[in-house]
């Protein structure tokens, strides 16, 4: 038995032991946890990129906790929107690390890990990534039974096409909320919370260990990135700015 504070990785009948990665944004970071309880969690080197830190930081996740990949039964993993390259990144070491097994993963919205980080959740949380050229990610998420609930669609907004759908009492939080939420409260008032904020592994993990849960987990070869946005060769191939919707399930 290995175990971390009071927290062990020792099976038996406990939860499944899941590792969390989160790889959207600069701030790339890995948590371990037993079900929806956090065991430890590693943030990888500012100054790097995802593809320099993550691996050095799952190492050292698992050694501060006394476990191996063996001891892994699933995987929860940021599918974005977000970064492309960090997006990549992601998902390309969680298949080497389950690479030959019949683990199963949970791909987790960002924007929805990211709607987590909400102080309150008494308001609708409206969750902000930078999608450059003026535009932001984002959704709205209301919470019931302490999930988030979308009741706006993820997409690619303007500012100005938020304030048009936001309501005016929200909170909004993430890295956009420095480039464009004083913008839009002024539009909607003071109802309107700012809180900046970064998606964080564990966030992604207790998602991820409920859709593990309720059967919603996909076999690693089936875990694929939502960017939301094309590439700018993709656009001009195709001549379409953003991916089709994903299928209900």
């Amino acid at each position: 038995m290995a175990a971390l504070g009071s927290r062990t990785v020792e099976g038996g009948d406990a939860a499944p032991l899941l590792l969390a990665l989160e790889t959207a944004t600069r701030a790339t970071s890995v948590a371990l946890l037993r079900g929806e309880e956090l065991i430890a969690e590693e943030a990888g080197a500012v100054d790097c990129s995802a593809a320099e830190s993550l691996l050095p930081a799952v190492d050292a996740l698992l050694r501060r906790a006394g476990a191996g990949v063996s001891h892994l039964e699933g995987f929860a993993v940021s599918i974005g929107p977000g970064s492309f390259t960090g997006l990549r990144v992601g998902l390309a070491t969680l298949k080497g690390l389950a690479f030959g097994s019949a683990r199963l993963v949970a791909p987790v919205s960002t924007l929805a890990a990211l709607a987590c980080t909400a102080p309150r959740r008494d308001l609708p949380v409206v969750p902000l990534l930078d999608a450059r050229r003026g535009e932001m990610y984002a959704a709205v998420f209301d919470f019931a039974d302490c999930l988030p609930r979308p009741t706006l669609e993820e997409g690619v907004y303007t500012p100005a096409e938020l304030v048009a759908r936001l309501p005016r009492r929200c909170l909004l939080v993430g890295e956009g909320v420095a480039l464009c939420g004083e913008e839009i409260r002024a539009e909607l008032g003071v109802g309107v919370l700012l809180v900046p904020s970064d998606p964080a592994a564990r966030h992604v993990g207790v998602l991820g260990a409920r859709m593990l849960a309720r059967g919603d987990g996909v076999a690693v070869s089936q875990a694929v990135p939502r960017y939301l946005r094309r590439a700018e060769a993709e656009v001009q191939r195709t001549g379409q700015r953003f991916e089709p919707a994903p299928k209900a399930r």
